[in-house]
């Protein structure tokens, strides 16, 4: 329970990597306001889940990839619970397509979702907890992508690889405040969206293929975000953690 009398955020929270994050942060006792889109059909369930485990969820909805949507979300954070202690900024949505054909305003939804949602959110937070005066947590949700060129993710890869050293920057800036800004850099992980990719037999084949022998999943990212959260990593900031199984040394 090294979380114990903390309150977190964490957004995009409804299922796959933010929903194993909220789980995660709350079994180390800390009470927990999920976020998720307007009208998703998962943040109950992940409600359900934390509160399974003995620990205050507090649901949210609201468009995070907006700075409104942003500004909203804070504000009912701190009606909700009162003050924030640690956010798990999650934002992203991608698209798929060849640099020659990409549709610019795709690219730029991309970005938008992606990178300049991460600004909004925790700019929001770092405020709040500079206003509380006893530090705090920041933690990026990113993506190997950030350093690997794979083919069409030009939007993505770019966006990723700029929330790493927009999150770089903030640490550096938010250090005199005592703000842990950390990054998690997760690697091929076992989420729903996945899934819908590929069918299960390519998928079991190419999983097996990893360096580590299977995907990562979201309780591997999560058990990572509650330690970058605890005081175990009061001397880590400014770091991008890998959490990929070794998929990146494979390939360089």
């Amino acid at each position: 329970m090294k979380l114990e009398g903390k309150v977190a955020l964490i957004t995009g929270a409804g299922r796959g990597i933010g929903r194993g994050c909220a789980l995660a942060i709350a079994e180390a006792g800390a009470t927990v306001v999920v976020n998720d889109h307007p009208g998703s059909p998962d943040l109950a369930d992940t409600v359900s889940a934390v509160q399974a485990s003995g620990q205050k969820a507090i649901p949210v909805e609201s468009d995070v990839f907006s700075r409104q949507g942003c500004e909203m979300l804070m504000a009912e954070t701190l009606a909700a619970a009162g003050r924030l202690d640690i956010l798990i900024s999650n934002p992203a949505w991608s698209q798929r397509q060849s640099f020659l054909e990409f549709d610019p305003q795709i690219f730029e939804k991309v970005i938008g979702a992606t990178l300049i949602a991460g600004f909004h959110i925790s700019q929001l937070a770092a405020r709040q907890m500079v206003s509380q005066g006893d530090g705090g947590k920041i933690i990026y949700i990113s993506s190997v992508h950030g350093e690997m060129p794979y083919a069409r993710a030009v939007a993505y890869n770019a966006a990723k690889a700029g929330l790493n050293h927009m999150a770089r920057t903030i640490a550096r800036e938010l250090t005199p405040y005592r703000i842990n800004v950390n990054v998690i850099a997760p690697g091929w992980i076992d989420t729903p969206g996945e899934h819908l990719l590929i069918s299960a037999e390519q998928f079991a084949e190419k999983a097996a293929r990893l360096p580590w022998g299977r995907l990562g999943t979201p309780a591997d990212i999560g058990k990572t975000a509650a330690f970058l959260a605890s005081d175990d990593a009061d001397y880590i900031t400014g770091a991008i953690l890998r959490v990929d199984g070794g998929l990146v040394a494979k390939d360089t």
